[in-house]
């Protein structure tokens, strides 16, 4: 041959590729972050696609007259959590792609998309 990949040995690189995508996703999905805010009086627990699995709230967090206050911790904890999960995703991402990549290539200067 001359050197070019055939039809099928592309297909077979790119079902590789979705598997891998795919395994990372499901790794993804147990991994998990736990943010606070109010110096722990609010805690969120969300996984690495992002996806909030738990929020605790302390009793003394609960005060009738301020409700605002706890919204803006719920807010806050989430907002971090969030932020923790795509830092984490966004890694993990990066780790598997360049795993798909050439020996020898290295894509680590290039600022890729975030998933």
């Amino acid at each position: 041959m001359d050197g070019t990949p055939n039809m099928a040995d592309l297909f077979g690189k790119m079902a590789d590729m979705q598997q891998r995508v795919a395994d990372t996703q499901a790794k993804l999905a147990e991994e998990r972050v736990t943010a606070e805010a109010g110096g722990g009086m609010v805690t969120v627990v969300a996984d690495g696609t992002g996806r909030v699995v738990s929020i605790k709230i302390e009793p003394a967090a609960v005060d009738p007259d301020d409700l605002e206050l706890l919204e803006d911790l719920v807010v806050a904890g989430v907002n971090k959590a969030i932020t923790e999960a795509e830092s984490i995703r966004n890694s993990k991402m990066q780790e598997a792609a360049s795993s798909m990549l050439p020996p020898g290539l290295d894509l680590g200067g290039m600022d890729l998309p975030k998933f």
